[in-house]
Order: structure tokens, then sequence, then C-alpha cells
């Protein structure tokens, strides 16, 4: 073994996953080798994760877990990625000693020098924020696949008070929109099927005068035959001009992730959310007359400070009033930097425990109601393979997102789109029987094409 392979973990959302690629193709421009296991590695990188506190004691716990490589070779070198860097370095490599090599999402190009300190005894450190770096030019490592994830840009201004993004990413900066397209280009050669932009709030995608609903058009002009999804939006800065570009793109999926956190006017203002409940709620109903079909999936907090009964019983009537098809739902937690955090979080935990529970019950209800309508009809679905319950079935998802379980065929491989009705329906799964092989648009296509 030598001291060229390395080994990386990823945690947190899927900018981590799409920023453990972007390292991967530093690292393996520069000759060093990536494996798949940390004991065949005398580097290990763990991407980590800020936005909750149990992110971060899982990293902990994993730092303790990994102290055993150290001890077999002392040699070996162990780093903090991510969002923890910047929050956490003087614990990490002062206080606790835990890690060699700490370095931020702005400072990834400078991997291969760190490394090398590290190996000399100092500490590698690099956790600066940048107001201009994008890795337009770095080419992500990424194994064959379906589906890719493309960070289009990085960093938050909205400085949301519970969230520590803008802290651990930076302020927003925006891809060259050709480097994007270009980077689709390659993924369409390799026959990728799926691609998905992020940004922390795309809807603020801005290159010298381009904005999202632009890049999106790009997007689905590349290939007709790659679906295009994005997240996360913003409800203030969601546009008109975006929504009717999604109406005219067939390969634009029908779904828009868009976190409401509450249906309190009072707690989304001392969020610093910047946007009212009836604004949210016309952005909805405008969607919904421009995008036959289109679904919304959200992120709801729990017992945010001075979150009252009522204030969470409005979350709930926001949630009835709009019928999420998904949602993902967290107690609130402090995070020390952000503005919430001078706030006495004076809800109780068993009070946030038992809000949630109403959400996540609630939601639940919606998503079994919602797919319960769905069966009997047609729906066009992007195979991803087998199903991971039983190899006589396929799995795939509809441009909504939706999982579709159905029956096994040998002309059918993944990467298809297949036309399946629905027969069955759970609140988180559809089940049917195929009907003909399609393209993204529902048009047949021979089986035998």
């Amino acid at each position: 073994m030598t001291k060229n392979n390395v080994y990386i973990e990823t945690y947190g959302c899927q900018m981590n996953v799409a920023d453990s690629e972007l390292v991967m193709g530093i690292l393996q421009k520069k000759g060093y080798q990536l494996t798949s296991e940390a004991d065949n590695a005398n580097i290990i990188l763990l991407n980590t994760c800020s936005v909750r506190d149990n992110a971060e004691q899982r990293i902990y716990g994993r730092l303790g877990n990994l102290k055993k490589y150290k001890d077999q070779n002392p040699q070996t070198v162990i780093g903090i990625l991510g969002c923890m860097a910047e929050r956490l370095r003087e614990d990490l490599v002062e206080s606790k000693k835990m890690v060699d090599l700490v370095v931020g999402p702005d400072e990834y190009r400078r991997l291969p020098e760190l490394i090398d300190t590290a190996f000399t005894g100092e500490k590698g450190i690099g956790v600066k924020l940048s107001r201009t770096e994008t890795y337009d030019d770095i080419i992500p490592f990424r194994e064959d696949g379906l589906s890719a994830w493309i960070s289009v840009m990085r960093g938050c201004d909205k400085f949301c008070t519970f969230c520590v993004v803008p802290f651990t990413r930076g302020r927003e900066r925006s891809r060259n929109l050709e480097s994007v397209v270009d980077e689709i280009k390659q993924l369409s050669e390799r026959g990728f099927r799926e691609v998905s932009l992020l940004g922390q709030n795309v809807n603020s995608y801005n290159d010298n005068g381009r904005d999202f609903a632009d890049l999106l058009a790009a997007a689905a002009n590349v290939d007709r035959l790659i679906r295009v999804r994005f997240t996360t939006s913003h409800p203030q800065d969601l546009s008109d001009k975006l929504l009717y570009t999604i109406a005219e793109h067939p390969n634009l999926c029908n779904y828009i992730h868009l976190p409401v956190q509450s249906g309190s006017d009072r707690i989304l203002k001392l969020m610093n959310r910047t946007y009212t409940v009836e604004h949210y709620l016309n952005i909805i109903e405008k969607a919904r007359k421009i995008i036959p079909g289109v679904s919304f999936s959200t992120d709801i907090i729990s017992g945010f400070p001075t979150e009252t009964y009522e204030d969470h019983i409005m979350t709930l009537d926001v949630m009835q009033n709009v019928q999420y098809d998904g949602a993902y739902m967290f107690k609130y937690s402090p995070r020390e930097g952000t503005k919430a955090y001078k706030i006495d979080d004076d809800v109780p935990e068993e009070t946030k425990a038992k809000r949630l529970n109403d959400i996540i019950d609630l939601q639940q209800s919606i998503s079994y109601e919602i797919n319960q309508k769905m069966i009997d009809k047609d729906e066009v679905v992007l195979v991803e393979g087998q199903s991971k319950k039983s190899d006589q079935f396929l799995a795939g998802r509809t441009d909504t997102n939706k999982v579709v379980i159905f029956p096994v065929n040998d002309e059918i491989k993944t990467g298809d789109y297949v036309k399946v009705k629905i027969n069955r329906a759970t609140s988180a799964t559809l089940f049917g029987d195929l009907i003909e092989v399609v393209n993204p648009s529902g048009e047949k296509i021979s089986l035998t094409a």
C-alpha cells in the first residue's frame, strides 16, 4: 500500500455527495488511488454536514471508531472535509487532537498540498471561505450509473436564523452556464439518464444575467432522454419564468421541492424566511395552473423557539392546504453561530417530539391519499434497477419522484423509460404492471428497438 490510497465517507445532503465526487476528481488527477474500503487506505476522509447536531455527533462517534487505523499505522492521515471543518476546527485539531487534516468546502483544490503537509507531521488546515470559487473547471469523478448530482452554485445569502450554511459554505456564487451544460453532455455520452442540479437556493442562480430558468432550459436541451431535476428552491425567488420553463420542456421533471418550514407568519419572520404563508400558497396555486400534474415536497421544522400550539396548528393547516407529495420533517436543533442560537430554546423536547409526530402522521396520511388516486393511471417510469426487496421486480421513479415497483421483464433494462399502469399504492410506493417502453414524453417505443 502506498500513501496515495484514499477512502472517503460522505455524510449529509446531496451537495456533499457532489462535493465528494469533486474531491475524488481533484485527487485522482494528482495520481491518488481511490478505494472503497478504509482497511485499504492510509488517507481517510470524512465529508461532513453541520446542518443538525445529530449529524455532528455521528462524525465524532465515527472518528472514535477510526482511531484503530491510527493505532495500527501512525502514518495514517485522517481528515475532515466540508461543513464541520470551519465550525469545529479548533475542537477537532487542537482540543481533542482527533484529526490531521481539516479542509472546508472552498479549499478542495489545496487538498493534495494539505495531505502532503499532514504526512510531514504538521496539521493540514484550509478553511477559508471564497466569494469566487465554483470549481467550474474540475471534472468530478463518478462511477458509471444512471443519476448524477451537479452543483450549479455554492453558498447562500439568505441567512435564515436557524441555518449554518452561510457560515460553513460562504456567500452565493454561480457556476458558468456553459460549464454545467458541458458536464451534462459528458454524462449523456456515458449513458446517464437523470441529473439533479444542486444549490442552496437555485432560484437565485445568476451567470451574467442568465437566470436559473435559462440554465434549466439549456440543460433540458442537451439530451431529451435525460430527466432534469433540481433542488432547493426558496419561495421568495421562484419566478413565473421558471414555472413556464418547466412546463415547456417534457424532460424537466414536474416536481418542485419548496421548503415552507412553518405555517405561521410570526415564526417565518423569526426564521428570516422573507415570505408570508399567503405568498407561499400563491406560488403553489400558480404552479398548479402552469404545470399540469406538478407535485411538491417540502421541509418543515417543528418546535422553533417560541412556537406555540397555535403556530403548530397553522403548519398542519398549510400541509392540508397544499397536499404535499412528501416532506422532510425535523425537530428544531440549535446551531451555534446562528442568530436563532441566541433565542431561548423554550419549546420542551417532549413537545417538539409530539408536534413532529403530528406532522409525520398527517404527511403519511396525505401521501397515502394522493397515491390512492394514482390507481388505474398510467405513469412514465425511469427504470433504476431491481427492487430492493425482490429480484422478481423492477423499481423506478416517475417524474414527480414517486417510486414505482413492477414485475421483471427480460426486455427491460436499467435506464429505459416504461409506461406502467398503477394497480396498488402505499403512502411511499406505487405498484403496477408494465404496458410498454416509451420515451420521457410517454410516446411508445418498440420493445425490440
